[in-house]
């Protein structure tokens, strides 16, 4: 299996070590399980916070530790398979060409028909990627 490594580019992922949010008690912000992302039941002001939704997750946590330090990956590396990846390559590609065709008709005198056409094709590309978007690991 091929797998080339990505990595994470946002501020509140590298901030923290194993890439999950941190938020604060009573910040509004709904916590997630730093493995599956499902949202973390509310527990009171004693203790401290869960990370995990529960063992199982907390253990494919610590094996994706484990593999990526022993092969000496920093922590906020992710593995991606190359046909996912390729995949979602290819989804952003078309996203790209519904925006410059629409970016072009709109510097020309559209019909309506003409840009109706247009916008439909640009919501039907960011539909197929809308279905990309990771909430939750399948179980």
């Amino acid at each position: 299996m091929a797998e080339r490594h990505v990595k994470r580019t946002t501020d509140e992922e590298a901030s923290t070590g194993a890439g999950l949010p941190s938020p604060r008690r009573g910040s509004g912000t709904e916590r997630r399980c730093g493995w599956c992302r499902r949202v973390l039941a509310q527990q009171g002001s004693v203790g401290r916070p869960r990370q995990y939704c529960g063992q199982a997750c907390r253990q494919r946590a610590y094996e994706q530790r484990s593999a990526t330090a022993r092969a000496g990956l920093s922590g906020d590396v992710v593995m991606v398979r190359r046909a996912e990846l390729d995949g979602l390559q290819d989804r952003l590609y078309q996203l790209r060409c519904a925006l410059e065709d629409v970016q072009t008709l709109l510097s020309e005198r559209p019909t309506k028909a003409e840009l109706e056409r247009s916008l439909a094709d640009l919501v039907r590309s960011t539909g197929r990627l809308d279905k990309l978007w990771v909430s939750e690991r399948a179980g």
